[in-house]
């Protein structure tokens, strides 16, 4: 199964506070991201986060403001980079002009 790491910023002063509800253990906010792996924006980013909206919001069209921004940090799906192939200077031997000079 592949891995992938997020940074995860939120701007708190956007949240919607009557969103929050008691759980068993604490204060509880639901939110939602979309992350394209392949793709980042202007600043590297690779998607947002949003508080959830209910099935009924979403028919009714209801959008909350975006709070955030998810970048992608690891990723180990994706192939290690090759290591760029040495390019060999050609020797004496290799020219078929050996000392000549040439003209261009």
């Amino acid at each position: 199964m592949a891995k992938i790491g997020l940074s995860v910023r939120i701007d708190v002063t956007k949240i919607d506070k009557k969103r929050l509800y008691q759980g068993a253990k604490g204060t509880y906010l639901n939110l939602t991201t979309f992350v394209d792996l392949d793709n980042t924006d202007q600043y590297d980013n690779n998607g947002f986060i949003s508080q959830q909206v209910s099935k009924e919001e979403k028919e009714a069209g209801i959008q909350t403001p975006i709070l955030g921004n998810v970048a992608v940090f690891y990723n180990d799906s994706k192939p290690a980079p090759q290591a760029p192939q040495q390019v060999q200077e050609p020797t004496q031997q290799d020219s078929a002009f050996g000392d000549a000079d040439i003209p261009f």
